[in-house]
C-alpha cells in the first residue's frame, strides 16, 4: 500500500523519536545482570514515597475515569506557586503541553525557531503539524539568544528554549534572557522549557514564571518527571496568561492526565524531603563525575542539570553495553563522539567511571 496517497509528506518524512534502551533489553541481549542505566535523566533515588503511598492507596478506584480537569492537583499547585487557576494548564507529561502548543498556535507552513542542539521534539511537533523548524546554531553547547531572536521570520509563530537545556545542561541568564525579551515581538509566543530548574543553584538563572505579567506571549512548561522521580505516570504542567490557557484548553483532550498520575503528583508536591535528597544526590554525584572526569581527561559540557553531556568518543555507547551500563549516544543531537550521561546513586557513578577506565585502557 503507498500511504503517499493518505499521509501528508511532512508526517511520512519524520524519524521517529528513539528513547533511551531500557535496561531488560540490555540483559537480554548480553546475558548480564545488575545493570545500570544512566541515559534518560531519570531520579535515580526513583519515586517520591508520599506518591507511591497515595498512588498505592488509589487502586481499588481505577475502574473510575479520571478528573478531567485535575481539580485538586490545580488547586495545591497554584497554591505553591501563587497563581490563579486560570493560568494553569495540566498534561500528560511535558510532551502532550509541548504538542498542544504547536496545533494551537501554529498553522502549516508557518515557523517555529529552537536551537539546533535542543530537545528534540519539538522539532518532531512542528514537522508533523506541517511546520518550518528554524534551527539555530549554538554558541559552544548553549543557546545564542541574539541569533536566535534574528532568526524570527514574519511568519514565525513560536519559539522553544529549554533551561537548562537538554542535552547540553547548559543555561542562559538573566542577562541574556531579558535581552532575548527586548528583542522580541511580543507577538511571538515564548515557550520556555523549565524540566529541571530545580537542579539549578546559580543566581544568574532566569525564572521565566518572573517574566509573566501579561504584556506579551509567554508559557513556562515544567515536570515532574525528574526532580519528582515520577517519569512513569506522565504529568507536566504550564503556566501562562489565562488567554493562552483557554486557547490550549480548546483542544485538550478528556481525561488527558490519569487518576494515579494526578494522585501521585499531588502527594509529591509536598514531599519536600525526597526534593531535597534527589537534589543533594545530584549535587554530590555532578561534583564526583566532574573530578572522576577531568582525571580520566574526557571533555564534558558544563551542566546545570542532572546529567553531563561527555565526550567519550566514538562507539564507546556499544562498547559500555557488555559491561552492564546504559548511555545516551547524541550523534543525533548533532554531538558525534559525545553521550548523555545522568547522575545516578554514588554507585552507579563509580560503576561507570570504572567501565570507562576500563575501556580507556583497553583500547
Amino acid at each position: 500500500m503507498d500511504m503517499k496517497k493518505y499521509v501528508p509528506e511532512w508526517v511520512l518524512s519524520l524519524t521517529p523519536y528513539q528513547p533511551g534502551k531500557p535496561i531488560e533489553e540490555l540483559e537480554r541481549e548480553y546475558g548480564v545482570h545488575d545493570s545500570i542505566k544512566i541515559a534518560s535523566n531519570e531520579n535515580p533515588l526513583g519515586p517520591s514515597p508520599k506518591a507511591v503511598a497515595a498512588i498505592t492507596a488509589a487502586l481499588p478506584d481505577l475502574h473510575r475515569y479520571p478528573d478531567g480537569d485535575a481539580f485538586y492537583l490545580k488547586r495545591r499547585l497554584c497554591e505553591k506557586l501563587g497563581i490563579d487557576r486560570s493560568r494553569l494548564i495540566i498534561g500528560n507529561g511535558s510532551n502532550e503541553l509541548i504538542e498542544m502548543i504547536v496545533r494551537t498556535f501554529l498553522r502549516v507552513g508557518e515557523s517555529v525557531v529552537v536551537g539546533k542542539h535542543a530537545f528534540a521534539i519539538y522539532h518532531l511537533c512542528v514537522q508533523a503539524a506541517g511546520g518550518k523548524t528554524i534551527a539555530v546554531p549554538h554558541n559552544g553547547f548553549k543557546f545564542d539568544l541574539d541569533a536566535m531572536a534574528k532568526a524570527i521570520e514574519p511568519n514565525t509563530r513560536i519559539v522553544f528554549l529549554d533551561n537548562p537545556n537538554n542535552p547540553t545542561g547548559t543555561i542562559y541568564t538573566r542577562s541574556e534572557w531579558e535581552a532575548f525579551l527586548r528583542a522580541v515581538s511580543p507577538d511571538v509566543l515564548i515557550v520556555v522549557d523549565e524540566a529541571y530548574f530545580e537542579f539549578v543553584d546559580d543566581p544568574q538563572y532566569p525564572n521565566s514564571m518572573q517574566y509573566q505579567k501579561g504584556d506579551r506571549l509567554l508559557l513556562t512548561l515544567r515536570t515532574f518527571s525528574k526532580i519528582c522521580g515520577l517519569a512513569g505516570v506522565r504529568v507536566g504542567y504550564g503556566v501562562s496568561s489565562p488567554e493562552v490557557i483557554d486557547a490550549l484548553n480548546r483542544i485538550r483532550q478528556p481525561f488527558n492526565v490519569n487518576s494515579l498520575g494526578q494522585i501521585g503528583t499531588l502527594a509529591a508536591l509536598d514531599d519536600d524531603e525526597h526534593i531535597k535528597r534527589t537534589q543533594e544526590n545530584n549535587h554530590q554525584g555532578m561534583a564526583y563525575l566532574r573530578r572522576e572526569l577531568d582525571r580520566l581527561g574526557l571533555e564534558y559540557a558544563p551542566s546545570w542539570a542532572n546529567f553531563l553531556l561527555v565526550k567519550v568518543g566514538a562507539g564507546t555507547y556499544q562498547k559500555l553495553l557488555p559491561e552492564g551500563v546504559i548511555i545516551r549516544p547524541m550523534e543525533g543531537y548533532g554531538f558525534p563522539g559525545y553521550a548523555r550521561v545522568s547522575i545516578g546513586l554514588p554507585a552507579e557513578n563509580q560503576r561507570f567511571v570504572a567501565a570507562m577506565e576500563k575501556m580507556l585502557k583497553r583500547d
